[in-house]
């Protein structure tokens, strides 16, 4: 299942978030990690001032196992929400939606 994970945190605990999120995927492998990560340099919805938000996208066997990742990085002072996600072809919506219609 793909699950977007989306952290929230202080501005000035960039570093500290950074540091957290980069020991949590170290221990993951390389098949795990998402391709990239994201920084919304403007957010579509209202956050804390002086806050960044960061985004990705990964696929995982269970919720649990996005916990425990994201864990250490909470401890850093990240809000985190985990998103479940699904996964379409651009121009394919509408075949989609069908087929989850039933």
């Amino acid at each position: 299942m793909k699950f977007m994970t989306m952290a929230i945190f202080p501005a000035g605990k960039a570093a500290e978030v950074a540091a957290a999120s980069d020991k949590a995927w170290a221990t993951q492998p390389a098949e795990r990690r998402p391709k990239s990560a994201y920084v919304l340099m403007a957010v579509p919805f209202e956050v804390p001032l002086q806050s960044m938000v960061s985004v990705y996208v990964t696929e995982e066997d269970s919720i649990d196992a996005v916990a425990a990742r994201v864990y250490p990085v909470m401890l850093a002072g990240a809000n985190i929400s985990i998103i479940p996600v699904m996964e379409y072809s651009p121009g394919g919506a509408a075949k989609t939606e069908k087929k989850l219609r039933g």
